[in-house]
């Protein structure tokens, strides 16, 4: 019989007559059974019982790519922490050393790449030349065995890009959570003119695999949309995050290391965000901006798809795993944007300091 696909009690536009983002749909690719009847498959139901069951999520995320030879080995030179880490290559080798990158870009030939030798464009302007390599990320959470995280990561290349396109990749574990970095040729090993793209059907496809690589490892794993978990806020861009991570571990240091060290700088882009938010708070603005609508439409829908999620399992007789749905959909966090999130963080700083100041002053007047 042919496989048949059915949405749950969904039309195919948003609350605003939009195209709607399909990947927010709980779909059901089950076969009719007796009396038509469309029920989960057995894959579906372990799909929903992951997400609903918060199983650790797979992280799959391209953190930038090399639009040079110099900017492609001073990256695989980063990843292999100059020489102390081996680089694996595709073909099974791992060069290490600090001559390691350059014997990389060598083998890869990326002199040789159609883009290499368009003009770098002048500063302040926007750097329009192709890529040679897509830089990658393969991470999972803290305490998962590097080993796996590394076992799969390598099936995963294989599978995607042998005799295709070239890759180099290391593991790092000088963080809780363990990943890899995998660097990527991106043109094609034998046709030259076709070249690598990664979308963003791409990213959740791989996503997908990869979580798939590590249950295969034995370890609990999962893929699903950030916003089909209920979670609104997109994780900051490496830059910010390495920011964000030098600044906290700075300030947990004793106070004799600080002033022995100079601060790290802080992130302009937080910087900047966080002036708009003053600036509201000190005009007696609420801090929103545009985007907590299309964030509310977006939570609409997904709490639709789950409740039309849970009447089908009730319907074909899963009333425990329907009532775990229920659960998991009112527990999801507040819909918040951004700046609402550091006006409130604000806020709650500012509460605190006035009652250390008040307390301050009463141990002051007892004292006197």
């Amino acid at each position: 019989m042919p496989e048949q696909t059915v949405r749950l009690g969904r039309n195919s536009h948003g609350a605003t007559g939009a195209p709607r983002d399909m990947t927010l749909d709980i779909v059901s690719y089950g076969r009719r059974g007796p009396g038509g009847q469309l029920r989960f498959g057995a894959d579906q139901i372990a799909q929903i019982q992951r997400t609903v069951g918060r199983t650790p999520e797979v992280m799959v995320k391209v953190s930038g790519g090399g639009r040079d030879v110099g900017g492609v080995e001073a990256h695989l030179r980063y990843i292999g922490r100059h020489g102390k880490l081996p680089i694996e290559t595709d073909e099974g080798l791992t060069p290490h050393g600090r001559g390691a990158a350059k014997e990389i870009t060598a083998d890869w030939q990326l002199e040789l790449c159609r883009s290499q030798y368009k003009p770098k464009p002048a500063q302040g302007q926007k750097d329009t030349r192709a890529k040679l390599v897509h830089n990658l990320v393969l991470s999972m959470p803290a305490g998962t065995p590097p080993d796996k995280v590394l076992a799969a990561a390598r099936v995963f290349a294989r599978e995607n890009f042998a005799f295709q396109y070239r890759y180099a990749m290391v593991l790092h574990t000088d963080q809780p959570h363990p990943h890899v970095h995998l660097v990527v040729k991106c043109e094609h090993e034998f046709e030259p003119g076709k070249r690598l793209y990664i979308r963003k059907e791409t990213l959740r496809q791989w996503r997908e695999q990869f979580a798939s690589l590590m249950r295969e490892q034995g370890v609990a794993a999962n893929a699903t949309p950030r916003q089909v978990r209920g979670q609104i806020r997109k994780p900051y861009k490496d830059a910010i995050h390495h920011r964000l991570r030098a600044l906290r571990a700075f300030a947990q240091l004793p106070i004799v290391q600080r002033e022995e060290r100079r601060a790290p700088k802080p992130s302009t882009a937080m910087r900047t965000k966080l002036g708009k938010v003053l600036q509201n708070l000190k005009a007696g603005r609420v801090a929103s901006d545009a985007g907590q609508a299309k964030m509310l439409d977006t939570r609409q829908e997904v709490l639709a798809d789950w409740h039309a999620t849970a009447e089908k399992l009730r319907r074909q007789g899963d009333a425990e795993l329907a009532a775990q749905v229920d659960r998991f959909t009112a527990g999801m966090p507040q819909v918040q944007t951004d700046n609402q999130r550091l006006g409130e963080r604000w806020r709650d700083a500012e509460k605190n300091r006035m009652l250390e100041r008040a307390d301050a002053k009463f141990f002051e007047s007892k004292v006197r």
